[in-house]
């Protein structure tokens, strides 16, 4: 590979690599770990091998040719293919926040970029510069950018209309669909192209970035006194006499004695390792280097036990209790992806 060669591919893949680890670097509160990141380019890299095959078997069945189709139908295909292992992530519950959303969503778009610009240098080895940069800091943050705005919006939808499903993510693949096929479309030159994908998609992440932090700190400050104060209750002794420990006391009617103890252990674990995962939070917020320590990493493998111990019926039977709605969820994702750690290891995204 010649010193030409390497010029081209540091310019194709350094912008889009560069702009994702900026990401990382302004996710205060660290709610990506670097791990997840990487598998998830992973991912987009998968989908780019996909999308290749895909389009190279639709282009001939549509009569169009290459232009045409690059306009009208790859756009479509490829923000499909990039757009469900975000809803993937979503459903998964490893996405909590728009922060968390639009790293994610710019991880897959980076990893289909990478394979992109990769071939690209083989078809088209004696390119110049300036058609690398347009690649590197164009095309590349172009893909990144619109499956962000497509995990972003979808997410924002569904926190909003939770019954909507899937279908809350119909208007984020229409808003990465159309940026994606305007600027196949060349409507200005292609430098020009280029600066308004620097422009527009920074100015954009920053807006739900700086939205995200709000939700964050909202959410921590009435979760974690929700969860304390539960806490206190179980552990004071007054548990009985309150409103959710009756509730527990009447499933002695529908359960045996020692699944209910069961029950009891279960919801108190949820809510030292829901307390635990705020505190994880708010440690890095300030700068800590916050890791998940082997006291945590007992409790995860204790509370995955009395999940087999309580069964699905115990675990719908808590369910008014648990306040199991998709970020609670979200927190212990947090912590058992990084319990499994080794330990010395890094856990967590990039420090600040």
């Amino acid at each position: 590979m010649n010193a030409a060669t390497v010029l081209h591919v540091v310019i194709g893949l350094l912008p889009v690599l560069g702009f994702l680890a900026a990401l990382l670097y302004l996710d205060s509160y660290q709610l990506v770990a670097a791990r997840l990141v990487t598998g998830v380019i992973a991912s987009g890299v998968v989908v780019a091998f996909v999308c290749y095959y895909v389009n190279g078997a639709l282009l001939p069945r549509t009569g169009l040719d290459f232009t045409t189709y690059s306009r009208y139908v790859g756009p479509l295909v490829e923000e499909l293919a990039k757009g469900l292992v975000v809803v993937a992530l979503v459903r998964a519950n490893r996405v909590g926040f728009l922060v968390d959303a639009a790293i994610l969503g710019f991880a897959v778009g980076a990893g289909f970029a990478i394979v992109e610009n990769v071939a690209y240098q083989r078809l088209v080895p004696n390119a110049g510069v300036g058609l690398w940069i347009v690649r590197g800091f164009g095309t590349a943050i172009m893909h990144g950018g619109c499956t962000a705005i497509f995990a972003v919006i979808g997410v924002t939808l569904l926190e909003r209309w939770p019954a909507a499903g899937l279908a809350a993510f119909t208007p984020g693949y229409a808003l990465a669909v159309i940026p994606h096929a305007a600027y196949n479309h060349d409507f200005v030159s292609p430098l020009v192209s280029t600066l308004a994908v620097m422009v527009v998609v920074p100015l954009l992440l920053l807006v739900a970035f700086e939205r995200s932090e709000r939700a964050v700190a909202n959410w921590l400050g009435h979760g974690f006194d929700a969860d304390a104060q539960m806490l206190e209750s179980i552990t004071s002794g007054r548990f009985s006499d309150s409103p959710a420990g009756r509730y527990l006391t009447s499933l002695r009617q529908r359960f045996k004695g020692a699944v209910v103890a069961d029950l009891l252990c279960y919801l108190r674990l949820h809510v030292e390792l829901a307390l635990r995962a705020k505190g994880v939070l708010m440690m890095r917020e300030s700068g800590f280097d916050a890791k998940v320590d082997d006291a945590t990493r007992s409790k995860l493998d204790e509370m995955r036990y009395l999940e087999g111990s309580i069964g699905k019926a115990g675990r719908l039977a808590l369910g008014p209790l648990l306040r199991e709605g998709s970020r609670e969820i979200w927190q212990l994702r947090m912590l058992e992806s990084e319990s499994v750690a080794p330990q010395g290891s890094p856990a967590s995204g990039a420090a600040r």
